[in-house]
């Protein structure tokens, strides 16, 4: 017998309001009379194929462009919806068959998720959908799936992800009697969730420790040209989740545009009262978009996932994976060298307060 869910205030808003197919799913009575419960076949987006290459997923058996497109930038903004929900439908015509998100982009209303579930009310079958949850308890993230299920118009992820592993006490309390790995499982088991993730860009220890706890399906991990130069990913952890045959996912990859020569610094004072803060910028960037997802991808990741500002940017990302061919160890050896002189503001998410995310 399943372990049944409880009934909580939360989880009965949650039923009154969410799609009807995740309210059978949830209830105490589906769980008790133990209804059949299967997920359907993985997404399939027919462009793919023909637009970029594909990679395997690890072990999930899904084929995925090595271009995907990432939760934040447009899509994580307030109320923006006339720019952000035309961007993720044009990624599904170019053939982008990933989509990841989370349920803190775009604050509390979690504008990201908002959007994603407009697009994915008519064409959840084209995109593996992928979210978090941050939350470190049990109950904390079954609230964040129950949210995030009403939100994205679906009864099931195929990937939900612990967001942001960066410090030892974060997978001690992931972990722990009551943590939030309880509500993975459950929810892997009951199947509203197809695959489990980690997910961080801050320390590579805690990332390790929990890849070694748990056999996660993926994990979602920054790596760009800087990498190596500050508490370096690819040294450790790479070599370990690629021994485990995990699905890898890089991000962080232009770091949000501070890697790139044609990115501008924003003032000191509108970086001190940004989350970047703790890295301050004072010059562009060193290397061309291309530079940047090519290094990445010459890595053994699975995809990269790149959030967008326009459809423009959205369309040239495409290109890019479309034109990909493995750089030379040469080529590799040369933007890394290039990226020490802003490895610290290309690498801003290792210097910041861990409270911010």
């Amino acid at each position: 017998m399943k372990k049944n869910l409880p009934t909580t205030p939360d989880r009965r808003t949650f039923l009154k309001t969410g799609g009807v197919a995740a309210a059978a799913l949830l209830t105490k009575g589906a769980i008790a009379a133990e209804t059949a419960r299967t997920l359907p076949p993985l997404p399939a987006n027919v462009n793919t194929r023909t637009a970029m290459p594909t990679r395997n997923l690890g072990k999930t058996g899904y084929k995925v462009g090595i271009f995907s497109l990432g939760g934040q930038a447009a899509l994580e903004k307030h109320e923006n919806f006339d720019v952000a929900v035309p961007i993720i439908e044009r990624a599904l015509d170019l053939g982008v068959n990933y989509i990841d998100t989370s349920s803190i982009y775009g604050g509390p209303e979690r504008w990201s998720e908002q959007y994603v579930g407009r697009v994915m009310k008519t064409r959840r079958n084209e995109a593996f959908l992928a979210t978090k949850t941050k939350e470190r308890t049990r109950d904390g993230s079954l609230r964040m799936i129950e949210k995030s299920l009403q939100l994205l118009n679906t009864d099931h992820v195929d990937l939900w992800q612990l967001h942001d592993v960066g410090l030892p006490e974060d997978v001690d309390a992931i972990f722990a009697k009551g943590g939030a790995m309880e509500a993975l499982l459950e929810m892997q088991d009951q199947k509203v969730v197809r695959y489990l993730g980690v997910t961080g860009h801050y320390r590579p220890e805690a990332l390790i420790d929990a890849v070694n706890r748990h056999d996660f399906d993926t994990i979602l991990m920054a790596m760009n040209a800087a990498d190596t130069h500050i508490h370096s990913f690819t040294d450790k952890l790479l070599p370990l989740v690629v021994e485990k045959q995990m699905g890898i996912i890089g991000m962080k990859v232009p770091s949000r545009g501070r890697l790139l020569a044609s990115w501008t610094p924003p003032s000191l004072d509108a970086q001190r009262h940004s989350w970047e803060g703790s890295a301050i910028a004072h010059r562009p960037g060193v290397m061309t978009m291309r530079d940047a997802m090519h290094f990445t991808l010459t890595h053994p990741v699975s995809t990269v996932i790149i959030g967008c500002d326009n459809i423009p940017q959205l369309e040239e990302n495409v290109k890019i994976a479309q034109d990909f061919t493995p750089l030379s160890n040469s080529q590799m050896a040369a933007l890394n060298e290039l990226a020490a002189p802003v490895a610290e503001q290309s690498l801003f998410f290792r210097f910041t307060d861990r409270s911010k995310g």
